[in-house]
Parts: C-alpha cells; sequence; structure tokens
C-alpha cells in the first residue's frame, strides 16, 4: 500500500473513534458501496428463496450464513474509497474472480464462525498472503484489538436486531386497523406464518443496510493497527509536510 496516495487522514485513535471512522468512511462512499451490494446480494436473494421452499427459516438461515461472501464486496468498495478511488458495478465486476471467489470455502466456515472477522477480513482479502501463511498477520492484527472488534461485532448484531424488530413494527403499524394478523398461534404454540414470513423480509431489508458500516468499523480499526504496526501516520505527516 501507498501511504501517500490514503485519503484518510492517519492518527493515533482508539479503536472505537477508529470504528466511528469507519462509519464516516462508509457514508462518504455510500454510493458505490450500496450499488455495488445490490449486485452482490442477487445470489443470495436466489439462495435464501431456495431454501425458502425447503423451509421459511432456512431462507434467513441462508441470509446470515452469506454475510461473510457480500462483506467481500463491501470491503472491496472501502478499500478503494480509502484510497480516494471511486468503485462501479463494472469495477466489481472485473475483480469478481478475487472478491467474490477467493477463499471463498474458508470464508463461508471457519470464517463464517469468528468473532472479529470485521477486523482480520482485511487481511485475508486485501494483503495476499496465501491462505497456509496469513495465520501469524492475523495473529499481529489482532493482537490488542481482538477486545474491541468483539465489542463491535456484538454492538452490531444488537443493533441489527433491533433494526429488525424495529421493521417488524413497522410493517404490523401499517397494517389496516383490525386487519392485523397474530404473532403466535397459540392453538399449537408457534410463530404465525405471518410473523415468520415478514421477519424474513425485515432480515432481508436490514441486512443489507447495516453490514456495510460493521465492515467499515472493522477495516478502519484494521488500518488503525496497520498504522500502529508500521508508523504510517508519521510517514502520511512527513509527506503531507514536504509535498
Amino acid at each position: 500500500m501507498r501511504v501517500d496516495t490514503i485519503a484518510v487522514r492517519l492518527r493515533p485513535r482508539t479503536p472505537f473513534e477508529a470504528a466511528d471512522l469507519g462509519t464516516r468512511l462508509c457514508q462518504s462512499a455510500a454510493r458505490d458501496v450500496y450499488t455495488c451490494v445490490l449486485l452482490a446480494a442477487v445470489p443470495i436473494a436466489l439462495v435464501a428463496v431456495a431454501a425458502g421452499r425447503t423451509s421459511t427459516w432456512l431462507a434467513m438461515l441462508a441470509i446470515w450464513w452469506l454475510k461473510p461472501w457480500l462483506d467481500r464486496t463491501i470491503l472491496f468498495v472501502l478499500s478503494r474509497a480509502a484510497f480516494g478511488q471511486r468503485t462501479s458495478v463494472v469495477d466489481l465486476w472485473r475483480n469478481q474472480r478475487q472478491v467474490w471467489w477467493r477463499h471463498l470455502l474458508h470464508t463461508l466456515t471457519l470464517r463464517r464462525l469468528s468473532p472479529w472477522r470485521s477486523l482480520t477480513q482485511p487481511v485475508y482479502q486485501l494483503e495476499g498472503l496465501p491462505l497456509l501463511k496469513s495465520g501469524n498477520r492475523v495473529n499481529q492484527i489482532r493482537r490488542r484489538k481482538a477486545g474491541a472488534a468483539l465489542l463491535v461485532t456484538g454492538a452490531y448484531a444488537t443493533i441489527e436486531t433491533l433494526l429488525v424488530f424495529g421493521v417488524i413494527a413497522l410493517i404490523m403499524w401499517m397494517t389496516p386497523e383490525g386487519e392485523t394478523p397474530p404473532l403466535f398461534d397459540f392453538s399449537d404454540g408457534t410463530f404465525s406464518p405471518f410473523f415468520v414470513r415478514t421477519s424474513i423480509i425485515a432480515y432481508a431489508l436490514v441486512v443489507p443496510f447495516l453490514e456495510p458500516f460493521y465492515v467499515a468499523s472493522g477495516f478502519a480499526i484494521y488500518l488503525g493497527r496497520r498504522a500502529e504496526l508500521e508508523a504510517w501516520d508519521i510517514e502520511q505527516e512527513f509527506r503531507r509536510a514536504f509535498a
């Protein structure tokens, strides 16, 4: 990475200040991020629909399981935005082999269950290391930052849950008075089909909206860790001073 081309101002930050920087980066690149997310979400939607034909809850599980695959698209756009580059759907399509298919099995298995994947994903995706040789680098990046990354994951999981229930409540609120179906079927002790379908719709709306901010927060913590390890902030200030 060329430090002189980084568009983000590097300085010592706490992990949570870095996470806030990530949300601002996501906001500044929102147009590119969400345009590319829409393209990447199409295969996820197809898998969810296919899973939903077997069981409605499998559709939600499919969306949850494929989140890291969606994260790769988001990180691709954000990593370019951090260097002042715009990203179009054409750029994403041209780089689909690296973004979508590289380390796919690892992304959907071991990486899926990682509680700090937003912090370590840039190592696997951006640094170009062979998968079997990336362990030491991941441990180095994660050292002293794993706790913050874990808290970020927990915070966004909580926000995601609240937003899902908020969307469900909004859908119920917009239903004509007296026609709102029950959420729970007391006759057999299960959730009603209306609640299940509404939950899937809410989850499918919330994930593409919120996931870019989660990825951006972890990416900013990663940049802060790189700056800490490699003195990027000092180099950047020298380059600015003597430009």
